[in-house]
């Protein structure tokens, strides 16, 4: 653990670090992320407990949507890295085209990454694997409200990997503030919009990139050809894993009355079916994370104007939010203007896809947005008229189990992406490299840039410089025509020097 008033000396070693290249060689990076993937190995339990204490999150969510997730994510980077670090050659025009144009993926130095309460773990360790694939050093701050978790974490990571490339801070508000004022390479947020807000001013002091993986009210669109026993399983789901605390939770429902009437019944059936009688003596239910947060909920069940089909039960020293399901809610009603972030689900009567689509245009982009249908006509119509960080079709929440989509926000939703090779390129510059040599032909080609300057070199200039679409097919046939001729001039100029 950094404590406050050491924090430049922390990023200063962490820097001086990176600058004697120790986290450039391949093998440096792969024998990290192997330690990565020991300690969560050997530690399941252990996290598991700290898990328990901060959000009193069952051991099949904290396994499978923290600790797998996290495991899932290292071994695609161990996997992948040596291929995600080659250099990418792209295509060449005609000038260059006896030369080498490629990418080569630099990393960019020491990276900030600060996690989130909700997946304390995952959302603090997630974009770890990619950081170490790119070759950075990295400052995590976990979240002060989950302090079980930031005490393993901070306790965890010095064990297993690089104790000056990769540290961790742990506080709150003081030691955040503090951290902010220092320079970064780079800074991954992942939280509210308001705080988000303060990082990206503080990153801006410095010109330093920041990527911002907020939230918003991600919709839940349903309409009458949807499989409706399947859906109420998949979008309860959805809603009631850590209770509701998740950034792409399905946030409200829209639908017609007639399908409205029957997911309401199917779900307080499952409701029953799933947690019992009494959802609070459930061990399958997490808790709120701190009254603050239960008590935001409990007010905004005590305003809404809506009825509460089932639901609404509260227990303050439980820190206990029933799951609930809301109808005939106000578009402009303290439910529907925030992220409601907890187990409360409004559903909002919409009678046609446009009217649902016009619904959503008119909110901030939402995080992710959710199409439950079968009509490939709607599908189509909230994909290409609307604007979400993401979309999925006939479920909620999976998409994030796909490394090879990118994961991120759009407008007040965030900024940037990652998962899989997504968060390699996030902590990567991409540098352009042009490698030249001093052929007889290539300067031919590019002698008429020099002076004097004259009608004729600027159409010849235009000529070369065209912008024009080469089949592969001859660009390998020009490529071996410049080589010829390249060959050609150079056995003439030795034959006659």
């Amino acid at each position: 653990m950094v404590s406050t008033g050491q924090l430049t000396r922390v990023v200063d070693n962490s820097r001086a670090a990176f600058l004697s290249g120790r986290t450039r060689p391949l093998a440096w990076r792969m024998s990290q992320l192997e330690n990565l993937l020991k300690m969560l190995d050997e530690n399941e339990a252990a996290i598991c407990e700290a898990l328990g204490k901060d959000l009193r999150k069952p051991k099949q969510e904290s396994i499978c949507l923290e600790i797998e997730f996290l495991r899932n994510d290292v071994r695609g980077c161990i996997n992948n890295i040596e291929s995600w670090m080659a250099d990418y050659y792209v295509e060449k025009n005609i000038v260059t085209m006896m030369d080498t144009t490629l990418i080569h993926y630099d990393p960019l130095g020491v990276v900030l990454i600060m996690g989130a309460w909700n997946y304390p773990m995952m959302l603090s360790l997630g974009p770890l694997g990619g950081a170490i694939s790119a070759g950075n050093c990295v400052i995590i701050k976990p979240s002060e409200l989950a302090p079980a978790t930031s005490s393993i974490i901070a306790t965890l990571i010095p064990r297993y990997l690089d104790q000056e490339c990769f540290q961790v801070v742990e506080g709150g508000i003081t030691e955040t503030t503090e951290l902010l004022e220092e320079r970064f390479d780079h800074i991954f947020f992942t939280g509210s919009g308001a705080v988000g807000k303060i990082v990206r001013e503080a990153a801006n002091k410095h010109l330093t990139p920041v990527t911002l993986e907020l939230g918003g009210k991600s919709p839940v669109y349903i309409d009458s050809s949807a499989d409706l026993d399947i859906t109420t399983r998949r979008l309860l789901w959805a809603k009631c894993i850590n209770l509701g605390q998740t950034c792409i939770a399905p946030d409200y429902v829209l639908c017609s009355k007639e399908v409205e009437v029957k997911l309401v019944e199917k779900m307080r059936s499952l409701i029953g079916e799933w947690y019992g009688i009494d959802p609070q003596k459930s061990p399958n239910l997490c808790r709120i994370i701190n009254n603050r947060n239960w008590d935001r909920l409990n007010n905004l069940l005590k305003s809404t104007k809506g009825k509460i089909e089932f639901g609404g039960e509260t227990d303050c020293n439980d820190l206990y939010i029933a799951p609930t399901v809301i109808t005939g809610v106000g578009y402009d009603e303290p439910l529907m203007l925030d992220e409601i972030f907890g187990p409360i689900l409004p559903i909002v009567s919409v009678n046609s896809v446009d009217e649902a689509v016009q619904f959503i245009n008119k909110r901030e982009k939402p995080l992710t947005l959710y199409v439950i249908s079968t009509d490939k006509a709607a599908q189509d119509a909230f994909k290409t008229n609307t604007s979400s960080g993401s979309m999925v079709v006939n479920d909620a929440i999976v998409h994030l189990s796909v490394e090879t989509l990118p994961f991120g926000g759009v407008g007040a939703s965030g900024m940037g992406g990652y998962h899989g090779k997504y968060t390699f390129t996030t902590f990567s510059h991409q540098k352009s490299v042009l490698v030249r040599d001093f052929s007889a032909l290539g300067e031919y080609l590019g002698e008429t840039r020099y002076p004097p300057y004259q009608d004729w070199k600027i159409d010849r200039i235009s000529l070369l410089m065209k912008n024009r679409k080469i089949p592969k097919f001859l660009s390998l046939i020009l490529y071996l025509a410049c080589f010829f001729l390249g060959w050609l001039v150079s056995s003439l100029e030795n034959k006659f020097n």
